[in-house]
C-alpha cells in the first residue's frame, strides 16, 4: 500500500506536465496552419509599412461595401476617392538612381575596389561627413573612391566616365517614345485592379486596348521619327484613360505592388546600361587603338628587316654637364611628342639628351622610330629596361611605367574626381642605370612641353632630393590608411610626377632606394606603391613653381585657355589621354601639334589621334 501511495504520488504531477505540453503543441500546430493561411488570403498586407498601406486597408473594407451599389465613373465615390493616394506614390517614386548606388559601398568587379573611410582633407574642405575609399584597379592603376548616397556617385563610382558623358550627351531622339513608356507603365500598373470590377468591363476593355495599342507602337520602333502621324492622339488618349483610372476605387494594394515591380525592373535596367556604358568606356581607354597597334607592328618589323645601326653617341650619353631627360614609357607617339615639345622650345637643343626606358615588348618599336627621326640635334637613347636586372625580387607583373591614383570627394555641394601620377618601381632604379649623372629631369610620357626647361638645372634646390610641384587637392589625410604608423603631417599637400629634377648625388646620399623598398616590406599590400612613395620622399622634397606645371588635361574639362597658355608643361594626367577618340578635344590641339602626322608610318597606320 505504502508503494502504491508513493507510486500515485509521484505520476500525479507528471500528468498534469504532459498535458501542459499537450496543449502547447496543439497551440503551436494550430499557428503554424493560421499563418499561411492569412499569407494565402493576403491578410498580411493590411500591415504594409508606411501611411499609405493603412490607407490602403481601409480602402480594401470600403470597397467591399461599395462594390454592391450601383458604380460608375462619373460617381461621387470615384471622383477623388482614396486611390488618389497612389497617384501621390507615383511622384514619391520618380527618378531614382539604381538600387545599388546609395546602399552599399562602391565595390565592382570592374575595378576591384576596396572602400575604407577616412576623413577628407583638401584645399576647400568638404563636410565631415565625407567618406573615402581606396583600391586597385585592375589594370593596376591605384584608386581611390569616396562612398557616399548622392545622385553624384556616378562620378565616384565610375570615375572619368561620367565626366565624359556630361559633355558627350546628345540631343534625345526618344523624348516622345519614353513618354509613353512612362504611361504604359501606368497603365498597366492600374489594369489588374480595374479588370476586376465588374461594373468597369467597358472601362477595362478600353484600357486593355489602349495598352495594346501602345505595345504594338514599341515592337515597330524605339525613335520618335518611328511613330505613326496619330500619336497626339494616342497620348492624349491615354492619358485620359490613367486619370479615369485614378479617379477609379481599386485595390491600392495591387497598384502598389504592380508600380513598385515596374520601378524595380526599371531601376535594373538602368543600373545594367549604366554598368554597361562605364565598361566599353573603360575598355576603350586601356585597350590599344587598333592604329596604335599597327604602328608598333610596321616599325617592329621594319627593324628586323633593316637592322639599323645606332650612332656612336656614348661621350653625350655619359656627360653630365648636358641636360638629361627620362621618359619611362611603352608608347611610341607619346613618347616623340615629350621629345619633340621639348626640343622645339630648347634654346640649345644639341645639350639636350633623351633616354627613353621601355619594356622589351616596345624596345624594338621604340629603336626603329627614334632611328628614322630626328629631334634637331638632341641625343636620343632607348634601353630595355627588363634586361637591366636592376630590380632583383620584383617581376616584371609587378611593375609599370606609370601609375595613376584616382581620388574622388563627395560633399553636399559638389562631387569631384582628381587624378595623381606616382612613381613607379622602376623610378627607384634609376641611380643605378645613370650612376655617372648628377642631375636628371624625370617626364611622364603624358606630358606636353610648352617652355624651355633649361631653367631647371639652374634652380637651388637646397639639399633636398627632389623637385615637384605640390598637389593641394589631395593631402596626406586623405589617405591615412595608407601610411601606416608613420609618422606625418595629414595637413601636407601630395606632390605628382609629370615633372621632377632629381638630384641623383643626394638620392645616393640618403639612399632613397633602400628606404623605398624597406616601406614596401612593411606594407605588402596592392596599394603599396601609394604610401611607399609618398612617405620616402618625407622633407626631401623641394617644391617647384605651379606655373611649371599644369595637371588635369585628361579628365578636367574646365580648363581655361589663359592657364594653359601660362603652363610650361601641360600634363594630360587621367584616363582622357590625347591619343585616345576619348580625349578632351579642346585639349587634343595643344598635344597634336607635335606629331608629325605626314610620317609614312603614321599614315600607312591611319593614326590620326
Amino acid at each position: 500500500m505504502k508503494g502504491g501511495a508513493m507510486t500515485s504520488y509521484h505520476t500525479m504531477p507528471v500528468k498534469k506536465r504532459w498535458s501542459w505540453l499537450v496543449i502547447a503543441v496543439l497551440g503551436l500546430v494550430l499557428l503554424s496552419m493560421l499563418v499561411p493561411l492569412a499569407f494565402l488570403l493576403g491578410l498580411h498586407n493590411g500591415f504594409y509599412s508606411g501611411d499609405l498601406c493603412c490607407l490602403c486597408w481601409y480602402v480594401e473594407k470600403r470597397s467591399s461595401v461599395s462594390s454592391r451599389r450601383n458604380v460608375t465613373l462619373d460617381s461621387p465615390l470615384i471622383k477623388g476617392g482614396p486611390s488618389t493616394r497612389v497617384h501621390e506614390l507615383l511622384k514619391n517614386l520618380g527618378p531614382t538612381l539604381p538600387k545599388d548606388f546609395g546602399r552599399k559601398s562602391v565595390k565592382e568587379a570592374e575595378n576591384r575596389t576596396t572602400g575604407f573611410t577616412v576623413p577628407t582633407q583638401v584645399s576647400k574642405p568638404p563636410p565631415k561627413g565625407d567618406n573615402v575609399g581606396v583600391g586597385l584597379s585592375a589594370e593596376g592603376t591605384k584608386t581611390i573612391q569616396v562612398i557616399g548616397d548622392s545622385e553624384k556617385t556616378c562620378e565616384l563610382k565610375f570615375g572619368s566616365y561620367c565626366l565624359w558623358r556630361q559633355q558627350h550627351k546628345e540631343k534625345m531622339k526618344d523624348l516622345i517614345v519614353r513618354k509613353m513608356k512612362d504611361q504604359l507603365y501606368v497603365a498597366r500598373a492600374y489594369y489588374p485592379s480595374i479588370a476586376k470590377l465588374p461594373k468597369l468591363d467597358q472601362f477595362s476593355q478600353e484600357m486593355k486596348q489602349n495598352i495594346q495599342q501602345f505595345e504594338h507602337i514599341f515592337s515597330e520602333g524605339t525613335e520618335d521619327t518611328d511613330l505613326p502621324p496619330q500619336v497626339e492622339k494616342l497620348i492624349q488618349k491615354m492619358e485620359t484613360t490613367i486619370i479615369k483610372a485614378k479617379a477609379a476605387v481599386v485595390d491600392c494594394n495591387n497598384v502598389d505592388k504592380k508600380l513598385r515591380q515596374l520601378v524595380d525592373l526599371t531601376e535594373d535596367e538602368a543600373n545594367f546600361h549604366m554598368k554597361q556604358s562605364a565598361f566599353l568606356y573603360q575598355l576603350a581607354v586601356q585597350t590599344t587603338p587598333k592604329s596604335h597597334h599597327c604602328l608598333s607592328m610596321r616599325l617592329t618589323v621594319e627593324y628586323f628587316k633593316t637592322s639599323p645601326v645606332d650612332a656612336d653617341v656614348s661621350e653625350s650619353l655619359l656627360n653630365s654637364d648636358l641636360h638629361h631627360y627620362v621618359i619611362l614609357s611603352n608608347n611610341v607617339l607619346a613618347s616623340s611628342v615629350v621629345i619633340n615639345s621639348t626640343v622645339m622650345h630648347a634654346k640649345a637643343s644639341r645639350k639636350q639628351v633623351f633616354h627613353v626606358l621601355t619594356d622589351k615588348q616596345s624596345f624594338f618599336s621604340m629603336k626603329m622610330w627614334f632611328f628614322t627621326n630626328a629631334y634637331k640635334d638632341a641625343t636620343v637613347e632607348v634601353l630595355n629596361i627588363e634586361d637591366l636586372d636592376l630590380l632583383k625580387g620584383q617581376t616584371p607583373s609587378h611593375l609599370s611605367m606609370r601609375q595613376e591614383l584616382r581620388v574622388s570627394f563627395l560633399s553636399t555641394s559638389e562631387s569631384r574626381t582628381e587624378y595623381m601620377s606616382v612613381f613607379s618601381h622602376w623610378h627607384y632604379a634609376l641611380p643605378k642605370i645613370f650612376p655617372n649623372l648628377k642631375k636628371i629631369v624625370v617626364l611622364d610620357d603624358d606630358v606636353a612641353v610648352q617652355r624651355d626647361l633649361s631653367a631647371l638645372w639652374n634652380l637651388d634646390m637646397n639639399e633636398k632630393v627632389i623637385g615637384a610641384v605640390r598637389f593641394c587637392a589631395v593631402k596626406f589625410g586623405a589617405i591615412k590608411n595608407y601610411l601606416g604608423k608613420e609618422n606625418y603631417d595629414s595637413s601636407s599637400c601630395m606632390w605628382m610626377s609629370g615633372l621632377n629634377i632629381i638630384d641623383l648625388d643626394r638620392w645616393r646620399e640618403h639612399d632613397v632606394t633602400k628606404m623605398f623598398q624597406s616601406l614596401v616590406q612593411k606594407r605588402l599590400t596592392e596599394t603599396t606603391t601609394l604610401g611607399a612613395t609618398v612617405l620616402t620622399f618625407r622633407g626631401l622634397l623641394m617644391d617647384l613653381d605651379d606655373t611649371w606645371v599644369l595637371s588635369g588635361l585628361g579628365h578636367n574639362y574646365g580648363i581655361t585657355n589663359e592657364a594653359i597658355n601660362k603652363a610650361a608643361v601641360l600634363h594630360f594626367n587621367g584616363n582622357m589621354k590625347p591619343w585616345l577618340e576619348l580625349g578632351i578635344s579642346n585639349y587634343k590641339v595643344h598635344w597634336r601639334k607635335y606629331l608629325d602626322l605626314e610620317n609614312r608610318y603614321l599614315t600607312d597606320c591611319n593614326v590620326n589621334p
